[in-house]
């Protein structure tokens, strides 16, 4: 039973982290609108950086992207608010009953990967060269987030035993 009750717990404070992200990014728009504008635009990338082609300007798809961020983060906050209650009102049950509880998890962390390290590695991190900017840089942070949804993922995926 303990080891179910860590992965309810893992998952519910997945949610909770995925909530505080959506809340803050809402509450505090114009930091994080700063932060997409800046890493769109490339504005902060090395001089003479040949990749600045591919920079984005135009202030409506700055609102559009950042928007899809924050939908895409409430959407993994929701999702893994599911799984961890799907799981917990599951605890008792036979190990295929919990398990089936799980696919909550697994679409909640799959959404996290995309959304950390597709988009913030993959396309902010290396298509609009982040990585070179000194002050515009959430690669470290993405990192963090999205290893915390892979080991928690691994750990919770792992097959339950029956309740003894």
């Amino acid at each position: 039973m303990i080891v179910r009750l860590a992965k309810v717990a893992m998952t519910a404070a997945l949610a909770a982290f995925a909530f505080i992200v959506t809340y803050d990014n809402v509450v505090d728009y114009g930091t994080n609108y700063e932060f997409v504008k800046h890493v769109l635009s490339m504005d902060t990338t090395f001089p003479g950086n040949k990749l600045t082609g591919r920079a984005i300007t135009d202030p409506r798809i700055w609102t559009l992207a950042y928007a899809g961020i924050i939908a895409a983060e409430g959407l993994v906050c929701l999702l893994l608010g599911i799984a961890a209650l799907a799981m917990l009102f599951t605890l008792r049950a036979a190990p295929q009953v919990f398990q089936r509880a799980k696919v909550w998890l697994v679409a909640g962390a799959a959404l996290g990967f995309l959304v950390w390290f597709f988009g913030f590695m993959v396309v902010a991190g290396e298509y609009f060269a982040m990585w070179q900017s000194k002050t515009w840089n959430g690669q470290e942070a993405a990192f963090r987030f999205y290893m915390t949804l892979l080991g928690v993922l691994i750990f919770v995926n792992q097959r339950d035993e029956e309740l003894g």
